[in-house]
Formats: C-alpha cells, structure tokens, sequence
C-alpha cells in the first residue's frame, strides 16, 4: 500500500468513527476503549462509543467492581447534602450507601473484604475506610487548608504499603501519610494536583488540572517527564483531573471543562505522541473515569488512577 492509499484508508476510518477518533497521525493498529465516566453525567460508553449504562447523579470518582456493580462518590445534591458513596447495581438499585458528615465526599476506592475508603472535606479534612455495614474502621487527619473545602483533596489512593496517596489542590501539593497521619512523603506541584498515582518504579504521576499538564516525579519529588497542550497537536487538554496509566505505558487525561462536541479523553505515549481521543455531545466534560477494556480485552491488574 502506497502512501496515498495509506491516507484514504485512515480518512475513511475516521469518518466511521464519530465518538472515538485520532487527534495525530493514526496508530499502526486501531485503539478502541471502553470505560466508565464521572462527572456532572455518569455513565459507561463502549469501544464503539455507545451508552451501556447511565445514573441519574452526578459522581466525583467511581469503580467498575469485579461483580459488574459500580461504587461511586455522589456529589453533594439534595438527597446528599454532604454527598456520599454508594454501590449500585447495572438496575440502578444501591446495595451500599454511606452518606458524608462534613462538606464534600470527593474519593472512593474499593480495597479488599468489601471495605471502602472514602474522603470527606470539610473543617476536619480526613480520609476513613468503613465496611460494609458502614462501620468506621480508619480514620485520619489530613493536614490541609481550611478555607476552601471544595479544594481540599481529590483521588487519595491507599497504597500496597498501607500508606495514603493524596493529592491537596489548593495546596499544591502531593502527600503521602503513614496510618497514624504522619507526612513521609510530598511533592510540590505546577498546578493544582487532581490526581496522583503511584508507580511500579516509586514515580508518581500527578494530574494538574488547570494546568493543562501531566507530570511525573521521582522517588525525590524531582520532575522527570511532563505533558502539556504545547506537546500536543489541537491543544485537546482542558482541565486535566482525571488520568489512568494503562498497562502499556500510555497515559490517558481527561478534559473535565470540554464542551460538547470536544476531545474529552486524550491517549498519549511516553514520546508524547497522540494515539486515541474520544469525543461526545455531552455538554460537560468528565471528571474522572476508569479504562475498562482496549479492543475488547479487560485491563489487566488494579487500574492505576
């Protein structure tokens, strides 16, 4: 195939494709993701880029669960003042709820016997783990700005070590707690910090929202690699909180102030090269999400966002 044969094909390709397409030059092979997404919306798309699944709340961090069911942190609304975790199930019926007592409920994470964890914002900023009878099992402080509570803390992450991965907008800063609340790690960042994953190698990947950038520091909080609209061709990074690192080493970076009809998620290489985006004509654009499948293969391991 010659290269003018090449180019046909591709803008062939891409015209079938209207939710899920290339911002760069294309891939050697078609990429095509399914996933969960959070937002002012709530849903699963699949590879093609249909609605599988929808919940008639907003969410703020949410998990694909092995039983098919979907944990999610709700924003705050009238039926959750304070928000709150539930799990529900594909019928939309809630299986777990644990309603908040401070400002915000802004994280979950599923961890073993059907324990959660969850954040609360609020004068008394604190990240507790309960179980399935809404029964605290941890509590602990985290040692953040009062004043804006809604820019308090984001994806905190408990880590293999026991430890908690929190990423504290306002602050402009990435800490890492011990179980008893003692800081024994934290990276200062460019911009507010969104997201915040811990490597394989002991880098972490922070997402910065309105930065419009993705960072990775060392072991020492030294910047090693970046990511920004300036590396990028059509700019499609606006508002960069969540991001997932998938398997094969690329980076995918949500765009939570798109607009309709705008990139929404972005796929970039470690050579910073484009490979996947998907777009929608949802008028917001999402918050966080989790990669369920790529080419119809489930991810492998604990997704790391």
């Amino acid at each position: 195939m010659n290269c003018r044969q090449r180019l046909i094909r591709f803008a062939l390709i891409a015209t079938l494709l209207p939710t899920s397409a290339w911002a760069a030059d294309p891939p050697a092979s078609e990429i095509a993701h399914s996933f969960l997404a959070t937002g002012n919306e709530t849903f699963i798309t699949d590879a093609a880029g249909k609605t599988t699944w929808t919940y008639p709340h907003s969410s703020r961090d949410g998990w694909v669960l092995e039983n098919g069911n979907i944990l999610l942190a709700l924003s705050k609304s009238k039926a959750y003042p304070n928000g709150a975790v539930v799990e529900v199930t594909r019928e939309g019926k809630i299986v777990f709820e644990f309603k908040g007592t401070q400002a915000e409920v802004n994280t979950v994470q599923p961890l073993g016997k059907g324990n959660v964890l969850l954040t609360e914002a609020g004068d008394k900023p604190r990240i507790i783990e309960v179980d399935r009878d809404g029964k605290l099992l941890a509590s602990l402080s985290i040692t953040a700005q009062t004043k804006d509570h809604h820019l308090q803390t984001r994806m905190t992450r408990k880590l293999a070590n026991g430890n908690y991965l929190v990423p504290q907008l306002l602050d402009r800063v990435v800490r890492e707690y011990d179980p008893k609340g003692k800081i024994v790690w934290e990276a200062k960042t460019p911009n507010m910090p969104f997201t915040a994953i811990r490597l394989a190698d002991g880098n972490t990947l922070i997402g910065c929202t309105l930065g419009n950038l993705v960072i990775e520091v060392d072991k020492t909080g030294k910047e090693v690699w970046r990511v920004t609209n300036d590396d990028l061709p059509s700019k499609p990074i606006n508002d960069a909180c969540g991001i997932q690192r998938l398997p094969n080493g690329n980076t995918v970076i949500t765009s939570h102030h798109a607009a309709a009809k705008q990139i929404k998620l972005t796929e970039v290489t470690r050579e910073k090269k484009v490979v996947w985006t998907y777009t929608d004509a949802r008028r917001s654009g999402i918050h966080h999400f989790q990669i369920l499948e790529t080419n119809g293969k489930a991810v492998e391991g604990t997704p790391l966002r």
